[in-house]
């Protein structure tokens, strides 16, 4: 099963990368399959250690996948790593085997740590539609203009019904990336 979380790494540096992820989750293992060309996927090589944050908070999922942000976050207890301060619950990972495509990485990850800072409450139908319109935005490249657009309408008489005031702000954000890209 496929859990989305907001994924953070360090580089070598220590400068904290957040990302949208979704994970392969298991009991004692988690599979983390990035792009190549990520910088989660250089920092996993270079330092080998990631948070999966579990969150609610879907501006997050927004900021750190469409807009690069850093997001607040404190460090982890087991391993050098950064957990998501709007983080429910998180794993901290060690990488234990590295394999994969040409395009996609495949990290085996050993949960070293697990914590929890708060009920999950869950995602309302417009938490989920701001999640799914934010990976149809990570993979413009992916789908014509006509299927985005179609997609972008079904997600928002969604929100429309369902949305609190983040749903409508993560959304709105969701399109004005959208838009930004179409005009380049």
């Amino acid at each position: 099963m496929i859990i989305e979380t907001i994924f953070s790494t360090m580089d070598q540096a220590g400068k904290p990368n957040f990302a949208p992820m979704g994970l392969v989750w298991g009991e004692e293992i988690v599979i983390v399959r990035p792009f190549r060309n990520t910088q989660t996927c250089r920092n996993l090589i270079s330092g080998g250690f990631g948070v999966a944050s579990l969150s609610d908070d879907v501006l997050a999922y927004v900021k750190s996948g469409l807009y690069d942000a850093a997001l607040p976050g404190f460090a982890a207890i087991r391993i050098p790593g950064i957990v998501f301060q709007g983080a429910c619950s998180w794993l901290e990972l060690a990488v234990i085997s590295e394999s994969g495509s040409e395009d996609r990485a495949e990290f085996q990850c050993r949960i070293m740590h697990r914590a929890y800072g708060r009920d999950f409450l869950g995602f309302c139908r417009a938490g989920n539609a701001v999640i799914e319109a934010t990976i149809l935005a990570t993979r413009l490249d992916f789908y014509s203009r006509k299927e985005v657009d179609e997609s972008l309408k079904r997600y928002s008489r969604i929100i429309e019904k369902t949305a609190g005031q983040n749903e409508k702000e993560a959304f709105q954000l969701v399109c004005d990336y959208v838009r930004q890209r179409e005009e380049q």
